[in-house]
C-alpha cells in the first residue's frame, strides 16, 4: 500500500506523518507525472510531440469518420426507422454530428482513460440525445457485484449520480491512456526536441572552449562568455571572431551520442507507434517502408488498431441505446469498406468476382459504388455466362448453297 493510499483512508494510517503537494506521490492527483528525462508529462504536454498528435488524431478521425450503422439480424438490412439509428449515423444532438462525439470520445480515451457521454431520454424512456461529459468532471463507482455507476460533478456546483444504462462510456485499453502509460517514451522524446532546439538555437554547431592566457576571476570569465554567445550564439553563428589579450578559441567536436541522434528520434517515433500499437508507417516513419510492407502495415492497422476500438464502440452503443429485448434481433456495426477502397483496380475485381458468383446484385454493386439502382439490376444471375442465351440466327446465305 503506498503511502498516499494510507493517507486517503486506504490500509494502515500513517503515523504523524503527512504527505504535502509537492510530494512525487501526490503528483498523479493532478494529472502531473514525473519521468527519468525530468520532463513533466501530461496529456497536454504529450500532444505537442507530433508523432502522438498523429497517433491520436489518426485514430480518433478515422473512428469518427466510419459510419455506424444498426442492422437486423436476419434480414440483415439497415432499421433506419428505429431512435439509435439517427444518433449512431446521423447526429447525437442538433448540435453535434454522431461522427464529431465518436471523434470527441476516442480523442478523450486516448488521452485521459475514458470517455464520456449523458444520453438524454423521452418520456416513453426512448434515447433522444447524446451529450458530452468532461472526463475530469465523471468518477466511475462499482458495488459489491461490479455494477458501474457514475459520479457526475455539475458545473453549478453539487454531484449526481447516473446509472451505466445512462451513459455512453469508452475506455482504452485497461482504462489507461496510451499517454500515461508511454510516459516515459514521450517524455524522451520532449527532451530529445528540446536538446535539438538548444543545439540549433546556437547555430548548429557544438560548444567550444575559449582560453586566457591569464588566470580570471569568476566576474570576469562569466563576462567574457556572455559577450561571445551575444556576438556569435543563435542567429549570430559562424561569424568572424576577434579575439584579443591573447585568447584562443577551441571548438569542442561532436560526440558519437550526437552522430547518432537522429536514429535516436526515430526510435523513439517507433516507441509511441508501440504504445498507440499503430504500424510506424501510419506516423509517416518510413525509414524501413516498402511498397509491400507499407500495404500491409495498413491493413493492421485496421485489424489491429482500430477494430479494437470499434467492438469497444458497438458494445457502448448496443449497451445504451438497444433494450435487453431489441439485442436480441437488433445489432451495431461499423462499416469499414471506405478503408478498403484505396486500390480501384482490386476494388473492382472484388466487385466482378461476387458479381459473377452470384453473392451480390448490379444494383448492390452500383450501391458500394454509390450510383443509383437500374431497374434491371436486381437479378442475382451471372452476367459473364451465355446460360439461356439465344442461338443467333444462321446466314441466309448458308441456305442458299
Amino acid at each position: 500500500m503506498s503511502r498516499l493510499g494510507r493517507v486517503f483512508g486506504q490500509g494502515e494510517p500513517l503515523e504523524k506523518k503527512s504527505v504535502v503537494l509537492t510530494d512525487p506521490e501526490a503528483f498523479g492527483l493532478f494529472g502531473v507525472q514525473p519521468v527519468a528525462s525530468g520532463v513533466t508529462v501530461t496529456h497536454t504536454t504529450a500532444m505537442r510531440v507530433p508523432a502522438v498528435a498523429c497517433a491520436v488524431g489518426l485514430i480518433s478521425e478515422t473512428c469518427g469518420a466510419l459510419p455506424f450503422k444498426l442492422h437486423d439480424r436476419e434480414a440483415r438490412t439497415a432499421i433506419k426507422d428505429h431512435p439509435a439509428y439517427r444518433l449512431i449515423h446521423d447526429e447525437a444532438n442538433p448540435w453535434t454530428s454522431a461522427e464529431e462525439l465518436r471523434e470527441a470520445l476516442t480523442l478523450d480515451a486516448l488521452m485521459r482513460g475514458h470517455g464520456f457521454a449523458q444520453v438524454v431520454r423521452t418520456s416513453e424512456g426512448k434515447p433522444m440525445e447524446l451529450h458530452r461529459m468532461d472526463p475530469g468532471a465523471v468518477s466511475i463507482e462499482t458495488d459489491p457485484m461490479g455494477e458501474p455507476s457514475y459520479k457526475v460533478r455539475l458545473q453549478g456546483g453539487g454531484e449526481v449520480v447516473l446509472p451505466y444504462g445512462e451513459v455512453l462510456h469508452v475506455s482504452a485499453f485497461g482504462g489507461a491512456s496510451p499517454i500515461t502509460l508511454a510516459r516515459e517514451a514521450i517524455g524522451l522524446a520532449i527532451a530529445a526536441e528540446q536538446h535539438l532546439a538548444g543545439f540549433y538555437s546556437n547555430g548548429g554547431r557544438p560548444s567550444g572552449i575559449i582560453k586566457h592566457p591569464q588566470k580570471l576571476d569568476a566576474d570576469g570569465a562569466k563576462k567574457i562568455a556572455a559577450s561571445w554567445f551575444k556576438t556569435h550564439g543563435g542567429k549570430q553563428a559562424g561569424g568572424t571572431a576577434v579575439l584579443d589579450e591573447g585568447m584562443d578559441y577551441q571548438q569542442v567536436s561532436g560526440s558519437h551520442t550526437d552522430a547518432q541522434f537522429l536514429e535516436n528520434r526515430l526510435e523513439q517515433v517507433c516507441e509511441i507507434a508501440r504504445a498507440f500499437r499503430i504500424p510506424p508507417t501510419m506516423l509517416f516513419e518510413l525509414s524501413r517502408g516498402t511498397w509491400s510492407n507499407t500495404e500491409e502495415m495498413g491493413r493492421q492497422f485496421l485489424t489491429m488498431t482500430l477494430r479494437p476500438w470499434l467492438k469497444r464502440w458497438q458494445a457502448a452503443y448496443t449497451r445504451v441505446l438497444l433494450s435487453p429485448e431489441e439485442r436480441a434481433s437488433l445489432y451495431v456495426e461499423a462499416v469499414t469498406d471506405d478503408l478498403l477502397t484505396t486500390d480501384f483496380a482490386a476494388r473492382a475485381t472484388a466487385y466482378a468476382q461476387y458479381r459473377s458468383a452470384g453473392v451480390l446484385t448490379a444494383n448492390e454493386v452500383r450501391a458500394g459504388l454509390n450510383l443509383p439502382p437500374m431497374p434491371e439490376g436486381n437479378s442475382l444471375s451471372n452476367p459473364y455466362t451465355s446460360t439461356g442465351a439465344t442461338t443467333a440466327p444462321g446466314n441466309p446465305q448458308d441456305d442458299d448453297e
